[in-house]
């Protein structure tokens, strides 16, 4: 672990930690809290001020610990098992095919034809699909989409802006997002469906149950958190394979592989580069060096899945590796990634179905160079030729 002058998300040094190892044994070491409120970084003044925008979206469970993080998780884990994830193939199938139906139509409509058919993967694809998967499994009204996708775009651009007056249009979005929630809970309550939201607010367990804000905390992370991930995962999938053809062509002649190939795509160009600012809560030692009471600590996910000391010629992508899925892409131990089941069934049947349908994909390279976005871990833009 070695000290970093770098700031996580606004905050202060932090140590950093790369080693597989080390790494796994700090996120099950319940020693580290996810409260910055603990941390010797954040001024008084500043741990007891919180914007009004976000106060109902800060009990979510990745802010929390135990107990409030057991308990809420408790609550809201049988929504994303894997089995009823599973479930959600057919519908997420058929959102697949819809989008690439109309990435069709709009390439016909310009008058292009195959093999010179042109793609903006990220916005035309692999942004809207997520957006539309989490709001069929929340519950979200057809006619509501466009506003509530209007909101999540504001929260979702924190990648690429941070002007002021971006700031204050990212907290009217806020503001007029939870409202909405407001009053889809009232509805739900009054009249439930088969859906994500009407469990959230009619579950109960051992007379426990989700408060309002609890609620609408884990909408917002779905939306947030769950689309990131969705979306770079898509896209680096897409990049890895097509700067690799000979793992592209191992792919097309086994589709089967496609599950390996997403843990692959997920150890070597994961959609989340550090886990950030968790707090000691009492000195301790971590890899030979002492890390004292209320120092922060950011945990480096990407170096940790290309550590030689764990998986063999890291820095080869290889999408029939047989311990791809020892990777920590989504973390570990109790904050690790509730979307995770969902991301996955997403990200296999879209890559999937993206091979099977276009043999000819391939990068546009008179679009120029790709570029890294700022924060997460995934292409800005990437232009594809079909």
């Amino acid at each position: 672990a070695d000290p970093s002058g770098r700031e996580f998300f606004g905050g202060g040094p932090a140590w950093f930690v790369t080693r597989y190892d080390d790494i796994v044994e700090s996120l099950l070491d319940s020693r580290f809290s996810v409260d910055l409120a603990k941390s010797m970084h954040v001024p008084e003044g500043e741990r007891a001020e919180m914007p009004e925008e976000i106060r109902p979206i800060a009990r979510s469970i990745i802010s929390l610990d135990p107990p409030d993080h057991t308990r809420i998780r408790k609550l809201v884990q049988p929504s994303f098992t894997g089995r009823g994830m599973e479930a959600m193939r057919p519908k997420i199938q058929a959102t697949v095919d819809e989008l690439l139906d109309r990435v069709e139509a709009e390439a016909a409509a310009r008058g292009e034809s195959t093999p010179n058919r042109r793609m903006e993967l990220i916005s035309q694809f692999a942004y809207p699909f997520p957006v539309t998967v989490i709001s069929d499994l929340l519950g979200i009204p057809q006619e509501d989409r466009e506003r509530v996708k209007g909101w999540t775009e504001h929260l979702l651009q924190v990648d690429q802006r941070s002007d002021a007056a971006f700031d204050s249009e990212v907290r009217a979005g806020l503001r007029e997002f939870m409202a909405y929630l407001k009053e889809l809970f009232a509805a739900r309550r009054a009249h439930p469906e088969d859906d994500m939201i009407s469990r959230m607010v009619l579950i109960e367990d051992e007379g426990d149950k989700l408060t309002e804000e609890e609620a609408m905390a884990t909408v917002f992370l779905m939306y947030l958190a769950g689309h990131v991930t969705t979306v770079n995962l898509i896209g680096n999938a897409v990049v890895a394979l097509l700067t690799h053809p000979e793992q592209l062509a191992k792919l097309q002649a086994d589709p089967d592989l496609t599950k390996n190939a997403v843990e692959e795509v997920l150890r070597y160009w994961g959609p989340i580069d550090f886990v950030a600012r968790r707090t000691a809560t009492e000195d301790m030692e971590l890899a030979g060096t002492l890390v004292r009471k209320g120092d922060e600590v950011a945990f480096g996910l990407a170096s940790a899945n290309h550590d030689p000391r764990r998986f063999e010629q890291p820095d080869v992508f290889d999408i029939t590796r047989p311990d791809a899925n020892r990777h920590i892409a989504f973390g570990k131990g109790i904050h690790v990634c509730l979307g995770a089941p969902l991301a996955r069934i997403e990200g296999r049947v879209a890559l999937e179905t993206i091979v099977r349908r276009y043999p000819d994909l391939r990068l546009d390279e008179s679009a120029g160079d790709l570029e890294w976005g700022a924060l997460f871990r995934g292409f800005r833009q990437i232009h594809l030729r079909f």
